[in-house]
């Protein structure tokens, strides 16, 4: 982003998540939260593309071009109007947009560093109950509390996703705890409906993108709000597992576990895992032929799912494609080219094996299949390249 803003006298400044992230050195999340004085007027006249989402997330827009970006990641920036001399959001805690450096009005400084070192692991707890426990959820004087009651929610799952490490000294009470202290605030007869599609969306690929996705997934199914937000989700509950091979014992948990073993922040690989096995719950099965066609029916499930959350066509393509095809990598050594080859030559036949082995590593069957349906990958990559060999 140029520094039109701020050569204008406006104040910009990193907030929220995008505040503490960049404090402790996270990689930013796609959708950077941004205050400043100026008002949608002002930053109309300084951003041509400016468009606007909707109070509720933002009072406008920013899409930055990705040749701007180190990374050549897209990336949006998310304004938010506030008073000059009014606190930031998130324990107050902010970055200058343009001087890069760190205010601390809260006092929060002590909590954040120790989120650094490995020998406090009391950090994320005294630091959660800092930032929600002692902050009314209707927020400063006049605000609307059933609208903050959503950002809470979000922000408090955010946490957990990208604060709390796995192991932490007893991170399920204080989900517990969190819980409560929703429960005890909100109406449920006057719970707005979800909010919109756009926060929905930058919401759940703010989750996906966070080290222990599964913790915050885990935390809205507590709270009851993943049957209100996203019911397919909320249904893998009721698809069992043969313990046999799956220690999880549903397809809510087996998918918790699968997103454990991604080893990078991949959100088309996220979202695969995430609805590989939406289609689980409401496939037939029979005998020994359990969730029989549930990759096929899960496609449909996920476009529609994904169509709900306005992701663009390339990404609902992909996903369609991810589960689909989900089931493929387990029989590729055995079965014959002609029903293989068009698969295997896509892009995202590595982003399929990739989910393959996180599927595997979840369960009791141990990786033996996945290296061998690696093998007759590779042996496909080198025929390929004979001509002779691939069509004989």
């Amino acid at each position: 982003m140029n520094n039109s803003a701020a050569d204008s006298g406006y104040i910009l400044r990193l907030a929220g998540f995008s505040a503490l992230d960049s404090y402790l050195g996270l990689k930013p999340l796609p959708c950077l939260c941004i205050e400043t004085d100026a008002d949608p007027g002002a930053l109309a006249r300084l951003f041509e593309t400016l468009r606007y989402p909707g109070a509720s997330l933002a009072d406008a827009a920013h899409e930055l071009p990705s040749r701007e970006l180190p990374s050549k990641e897209r990336r949006t920036l998310y304004f938010r109007c506030v008073e000059k001399n009014s606190p930031s959001s998130l324990g107050g805690f902010y970055q200058d947009w343009e001087g890069g450096h760190f205010h601390d009005p809260q006092g929060i400084y002590p909590l954040l560093r120790t989120l650094k070192g490995p020998d406090t692991p009391q950090a994320p707890e005294n630091l959660f109950r800092h930032l929600f426990f002692k902050r009314p959820v209707g927020g400063p004087a006049g605000g609307d509390t059933r609208t903050d009651f959503w950002e809470t929610s979000f922000s408090m799952a955010l946490f957990f996703a990208r604060y709390c490490p796995e192991t932490g000294p007893d991170i399920q009470t204080l989900m517990e705890e969190a819980v409560t202290i929703l429960e005890s605030r909100r109406e449920f007869s006057s719970l707005p409906p979800p909010p919109l599609a756009e926060t929905q969306r930058i919401f759940l690929d703010a989750l996906l993108l966070s080290s222990q996705s599964g913790q915050g997934l885990r935390f809205l199914k507590q709270t009851g709000l993943l049957e209100t937000l996203w019911p397919e989700l909320d249904e893998l509950e009721k698809a069992g597992h043969s313990k046999e091979y799956h220690p999880e014992g549903n397809a809510w948990e087996h998918t918790l576990e699968t997103l454990r073993y991604r080893k990078k922040d991949d959100l088309t690989l996220s979202l695969g895992l995430l609805l590989h096995d939406i289609g689980k719950p409401l496939s037939a099965s029979s005998g020994n032929r359990r969730f029989d066609g549930h990759a096929e029916l899960g496609a449909r499930i996920a476009a529609k799912f994904l169509s709900r959350l306005d992701y663009d066509n390339q990404t609902i393509d992909n996903i369609i494609f991810l589960v689909k095809n989900h089931m493929l990598p387990a029989a590729l050594p055995r079965l014959p080219l002609f029903r293989t080859r068009e698969i295997l030559e896509s892009p995202l036949f590595p982003v399929l094996m990739e989910l393959y082995r996180c599927d595997e590593s979840s369960s009791f069957k141990g990786l033996d299949n996945y290296y061998k349906s690696s093998a007759a990958y590779r042996a496909y990559l080198k025929t390929r390249r004979n001509p002779y060999l691939l069509h004989n």
